[in-house]
């Protein structure tokens, strides 16, 4: 399925000195396929594959020329029999992306054929995250027991496709992320803390009180200096990975935030939620130095690990009220 442009054809932007200059002249394209709203969006490690998720059971693996050159080719993965929520690639291999879903199950697919192997869970699955090695998969599930719904972490060993740790929690817990080295993990919890704990031993380090109304999403900075989470009370905060400390806060959304990315170079955030526009800050300064605008509530965004390519899907609509099934990636230069 061919990308749809909203300007003129050209590749990703080359850097400028001011502050959002280079995002300035920038363009989106969009890209159609999926029956039903996207609610995930990922890049693969080299930055030349996207996969997008969505509630129409299926995912795509979208073939992306980060200069804009080539005609765009995309792959359907079939086999989900309920929402894709949320998926990943694999850190260390370029054609293996895994999918959640709400079907009680993940999978791990080959990007080239479009083949998987199935890892049955307990409950209905909503966040995903890889180890940055690539062994090990986080899954955060809903399962229902005793006529109540209760919070599980599933940890899957990728080479035996089998969960080698289960943990319920009393609490509402969201997006996961292991740190680099991949010796600690955060939970974002819906209490307004953030659950950091040792790996593998999941003992817990401690519980920041990070937000005062609860944390949705979680982010690591590719050069392992920092974290963002973001949060029902509309902040973004940005942490000190290591010391464990907030450093400052992002202030510019009103509305709960669903979804926050680092770029590749660790120089700028991406975040969004209802607004109607994604907030791009430096990191450094804080400040807010573009805005892409956006007809609906963002479900993810993620910068391209290469490039200064950010991909968004959220819940759009078209002309009759249904759901539009597009995701856009923004940073091709206009000419």
């Amino acid at each position: 399925m061919e990308g749809r442009e909203d300007d003129k054809k050209g590749g990703a932007a080359a850097g400028s000195s001011a502050p959002g200059s280079r995002f300035k002249n920038l363009v989106s394209r969009e890209y159609y396929s999926h029956k039903k709203k996207v609610h995930s969006v990922a890049w693969n490690c080299t930055g030349t594959k996207l996969a997008s998720g969505s509630i129409d059971h299926t995912a795509r693996v979208w073939s992306i020329d980060p200069h804009g050159h080539s005609k765009v080719k995309d792959i359907e993965l079939k086999g989900h029999t309920d929402s894709v929520d949320q998926l990943c690639w694999d850190p260390k291999h370029p054609e293996t992306v895994a999918t959640a879903a709400a079907d009680k199950t993940i999978r791990l697919w080959d990007a080239r054929s479009g083949k998987c192997q199935v890892v049955e869970l307990s409950g209905e699955n909503i966040n995903i995250t890889y180890k940055h090695d690539g062994t090990h998969i986080a899954v955060g599930n809903k399962v229902y027991n005793n006529r109540t719904w209760e919070d599980e972490l599933t940890i899957v060993d990728v080479r035996k496709l089998k969960p080698i740790h289960k943990q319920k929690f009393p609490y509402e817990i969201n997006e996961i992320a292991w740190n680099k080295t991949g010796d600690m993990f955060f939970i974002t919890t819906g209490l307004g803390f953030v659950e950091v704990v040792n790996y593998p031993s999941l003992d817990v380090v401690c519980k920041l009180n990070a937000h005062t109304a609860g944390c949705y999403c979680i982010a690591m900075d590719p050069l392992d200096r920092y974290f963002a989470v973001g949060s029902a009370d509309s902040l973004v905060s940005l942490w000190d990975v290591k010391e464990l400390l907030c450093i400052k806060t992002f202030t510019k959304l009103e509305w709960p935030v669903r979804t926050v990315s680092f770029s590749h170079s660790g120089e700028f955030l991406a975040y969004a939620s209802e607004d109607p526009f994604i907030d791009i800050a430096n990191i450094q300064t804080g400040r807010s130095i573009h805005q892409i605008p956006c007809k609906a509530a963002m479900n993810s965004v993620e910068w391209n690990p290469k490039y200064n390519l950010l991909a968004y899907a959220g819940d759009d609509k078209n002309k009759y009220q249904a759901d539009d099934g597009v995701f856009r990636i923004f940073g091709f230069k206009s000419t």
